[in-house]
């Protein structure tokens, strides 16, 4: 295989890192520094849970755009670049959904800790405002900064009911639907809270660990089917390297664009079927 079209690409990448550079030294910030704000949305999203506003989206979505479209033109030319520069709000928006989902999915797990800390701090004494506002600095991770915001709330005076309310509607979960529902029925009706917590962060445990089983029982399955699904992209893009123009040939006459064309949907439906066998019900 030709060293030209690798040494090329290079050559492009260095070319546009240095515009880059160069126009941040103009602007007095470094390119590391502008990379951070531009993706600070991102991080957000992960670490708070937090969805972008419609500024941020607007401009994530050009810098996928610009991206993709100088990745695919590298790679197979100004269409292909094109193409994939299209694909660039899809792209974001997908990142958005899997960070926030990965925050929840940390949110749902938190749930067990954050049940038996609000129940050692009920049995040392405290109020359900006490216990929030003593646990909340304790606790790491996302059920932590969730326990954080709601005792905050009730710091500035907010009701107990709609502070444990709004902190069940962010965690859209059923184990934090379980844990809001008996505090907000102890204070109604009475009864041992602390000893109900410890029953419902063992339940929780054992939920999690089952999950866990699972997802290591069939880790060696979904790895070869994804990677069944990858070969074909990773072949293409090799064949493109050695020989550029290969990609624009597929499509360049009916039958081969026609052919091309139904591989893509069918690695499309093998994506989609994938993602849905592998995906674990959410409690």
């Amino acid at each position: 295989m030709s060293t030209a079209p690798l040494l090329a690409a290079v050559a492009a990448v260095a070319g546009v890192l240095g515009a880059w550079e160069c126009l941040a030294t103009a602007e007095g910030a470094r390119i590391a520094d502008r990379f951070a704000v531009a993706l600070a949305p991102l991080v957000r999203a992960r670490r708070e849970g937090r969805a972008p506003s419609g500024e941020e989206r607007r401009r994530l979505a050009l810098l996928a755009a610009a991206s993709l479209l100088a990745g695919g033109w590298l790679l197979g030319g100004p269409l292909l670049g094109a193409a994939a520069a299209l694909a660039g709000p899809t792209v974001v928006l997908a990142v958005v959904r899997a960070r926030r989902g990965r925050y929840r999915d940390e949110v749902r797990r938190g749930a067990a800790i954050a049940a038996r800390a609000l129940a050692d701090a009920l049995g040392a004494g405290y109020s359900i405002r006490g216990a929030l506002a003593e646990t909340a600095p304790a606790l790491a991770g996302a059920a932590g900064h969730e326990l954080r915001i709601a005792a905050r709330a009730l710091d500035l005076g907010e009701p107990t009911e709609a502070v444990l309310e709004r902190l069940r509607l962010r965690a859209r979960c059923r184990a934090w639907d379980t844990l809001i529902a008996a505090i907000l029925l102890q204070r109604d009706a009475g009864g041992d809270l602390p000893a109900l917590l410890r029953e419902l962060a063992t339940a929780l445990e054992a939920a999690d660990r089952l999950e866990r089983d699972a997802r290591t029982a069939t880790a060696q399955a979904r790895f070869t089917a994804w990677l069944v699904v990858g070969l074909p992209v990773a072949a293409a893009a090799l064949a493109e390297l050695a020989a550029p123009g290969f990609l624009a040939g597929l499509v360049a006459a009916p039958l081969p664009a026609a052919l091309t064309l139904c591989a893509v949907l069918l690695q499309a439906i093998g994506l989609a079927a994938i993602h849905r066998i592998v995906r674990v019900p959410r409690a």
